[in-house]
């Protein structure tokens, strides 16, 4: 397959005429951290990040590591951090990553019960890794969007619940949500199992249902606390020469503006929208063809002709090349082959279906690394410590 060439020192992130440069600081790694993490950190640039949310990432000689669609699987999601090498094995939610960036391919909501947890423990990391000259990005799915936008159809009974546990245990908390934020990934498991023992969705528990969907309400509409949490992410990031995104980005998502796709997207999400034409930012979340919706580029092959494919491989080129990237990394349509690269390994499919609410498959992790791409996957159905490394490509 053809390698692809990674220039790590040749990106140049534009400057942003509305969010200066942010600079992570590496020199000064956190106390839990090894001496070799100190010596490395002290050799490596750190990583600038421009755009609010971040939309373009400088992360000179850093691993990079790639993690589809979750899906409210809390079990699968440290399962498939595990392999990344960015999770500890035990339940201490410690980030071992050290100067790694990880990003996550957006789908954390829907189809299964643990979603804040999983947000929650993102975001514990990220705290962490950034302390460690790492860093930890997510961009948001269609997923994430529809549940913005008050589309709940996809969503699991114990999602619900677990958004009524939340709202009642930031009562504690009042005004500190970061600190409640930060803490649920801790404290999830026993609500959860409080709410078990309550029989919550029992046939005549309805009331206890309504008001997990007005809960789920209040936390994710716009302004609402988690779509606020959700506001800090991107629809599209570039990081060094890699773009990547949920659905796929075309020539004419280039050409309207990356960073102002994500602007708009945040915007919307905080209740900040002041646009007089319309309240939804169209071209990133809704439609076909919109940046969190597209499924162009994650075709099966056996379905199209062979002008087809070369249609798609010129329209993929003509967006690389406009955004200055050499490869792009998607989720949103579970590969049943796994993780896998197509059109010269230009575009990388990521989503496995991992989460037991989509396909329960075994978690697979793309790793980018010395200007090379391999995935890392399981040899067994269910997860060991023996891991198979795919050839670097």
């Amino acid at each position: 397959m053809a390698s692809l060439c990674l220039n790590l020192n040749s990106f140049h992130p534009p400057s942003s005429s509305h969010q200066p440069p942010t600079l992570f600081d590496s020199s000064l790694p956190s106390s839990s951290s090894s001496s070799s993490s100190l010596n490395r950190s002290n050799t490596l640039k750190p990583i600038v990040v421009t755009g609010n949310p971040p939309t373009f990432v400088s992360a000179p000689a850093r691993r990079i590591v790639a993690v589809g669609d979750l899906h409210g699987d809390l079990k699968q999601t440290r399962l498939a951090l595990e392999m990344a090498g960015v999770l500890g094995s035990d339940t201490r939610n410690l980030w071992t990553g050290g100067q790694t960036v990880l990003v996550q391919l957006g789908d954390i909501l829907d189809r299964g019960e643990d979603e804040i947890a999983i947000l929650s423990l993102l975001r514990s990391l990220d705290v962490q890794a950034r302390a460690q000259g790492g860093a930890v990005f997510q961009v948001n799915g269609n997923h994430e969007t529809m549940n913005v936008e008050g589309d709940f159809r996809y969503v699991d009974s114990g999602a619900f619940d677990e958004c009524l546990n939340f709202l009642e245990y930031m009562e504690d908390y009042r005004d500190h949500f970061e600190e409640a934020f930060l803490n649920w990934i801790q404290v999830s498991e026993r609500w959860k199992d409080q709410r078990k023992s309550q029989n919550f969705w029992g046939p005549m528990n309805l009331v206890k249902k309504q008001k997990g969907v007005v809960a789920r309400s209040i936390l994710f509409r716009p302004g609402g606390r988690l779509a606020r949490e959700l506001a800090r992410q991107a629809v599209v990031l570039k990081v060094n020469d890699w773009v990547f995104c949920h659905g796929g980005l075309l020539p004419h998502h280039v050409s309207y503006g990356i960073e102002r796709m994500n602007r708009e997207v945040s915007q919307w999400m905080k209740g900040l929208d002041e646009s007089s034409n319309s309240s939804f930012p169209f071209i990133a979340t809704r439609g076909y063809d919109s940046v969190v919706w597209n499924r162009l580029y994650s075709r099966d092959f056996g379905d199209l002709e062979d002008f087809e494919s070369e249609q798609i491989n010129s329209i993929l080129k003509d967006t690389l090349e406009a955004v200055g990237a050499k490869a792009m990394v998607v989720g949103h349509t579970p590969q049943m082959a796994g993780v896998n690269c197509k059109y010269d390994c230009s575009i990388w499919r990521v989503d496995v279906g991992m989460s037991s609410g989509v396909l329960h498959s075994r978690p697979e992790v793309l790793e980018i690394r010395d200007d090379k791409a391999r995935v890392i996957r399981s040899k067994r159905d269910r997860f060991s410590r023996e891991l198979q490394v795919v050839n670097y490509i």
